[in-house]
């Protein structure tokens, strides 16, 4: 027992949530080369992504299961165990969505319009690119946690979390952007297809949106 826990978390209760983390956003920048296979009219290679995107969702919740079980109450820690917690939840979000919107894509064989396509794929791009900075924060709740998360640490962190939030931003504007290029070619499509690309649309601004709430959960954790 003592060896499988200390398998789990090492030296520190919140390096599994660091490696939670690194297997969401794994999980999440598969959707570059899902979507450019699904653009490309490649299903073939789209299901094998799609496979891939299943396994990461699949090992974050075994990890996620894994730290539940293991984060004891009475171990000592410099913020609450269920703040902790809270953010472990946010982060496994974000491979749920991934496995969301990859799933209706692949089950329906989805197109994307080819007039919206390419803002279509900047806009994947860009909420990997917040998921990729959350990963990047997670990252140094190790270094904050041997520090009491108190100093120069704290302002690394910060720092971050404000670029994730510009990141945020910019997928906020690139949705916009994208539902009004849908608007204007909705009458020319079935109607079905255009609820389902909008569903679509929705689910992948959740991945940035779920990476924004990564940054707000550390900045609790630093309030402490």
């Amino acid at each position: 027992m003592a060896n499988m826990l200390a398998n789990i978390f090492g030296s520190s209760p919140v390096v599994p949530l660091e490696k939670h983390m690194g297997i969401a956003f794994d999980c999440a920048r598969q959707l570059r080369g899902f979507f450019a296979a699904v653009v490309a009219g490649n299903w073939d290679e789209a299901a094998a992504v799609r496979t891939q995107i299943v396994d990461l969702e699949r090992e974050a919740d075994k990890v996620k299961k894994e730290i539940r079980l293991h984060l004891s109450k009475s171990l000592f820690m410099p913020v609450p165990r269920e703040d902790l917690l809270e953010l472990l939840l946010v982060q496994d979000k974000i491979a749920n969505r991934t496995k969301d919107v990859s799933g209706i894509v692949i089950g329906r064989k989805m197109v994307i319009p080819e007039s919206i396509a390419e803002l279509f794929l900047g806009f994947v791009d860009r909420n990997v690119a917040a998921a990729k900075q959350a990963r990047k924060s997670v990252r140094e709740l190790d270094e904050l946690f041997t520090a009491g998360f108190r100093g120069n640490e704290v302002k690394l962190v910060t720092a971050m979390i404000e670029e994730l939030d510009c990141i945020e931003t910019e997928t906020d504007d690139q949705q916009v952007a994208l539902r009004a290029a849908l608007f204007k070619i909705e009458a020319d499509m079935n109607p079905i297809d255009v609820v389902f690309i909008y569903k679509v649309i929705d689910l992948t601004g959740e991945i940035a949106d779920m990476a924004e709430r990564v940054g707000r959960r550390l900045e609790l954790l630093l309030s402490h």
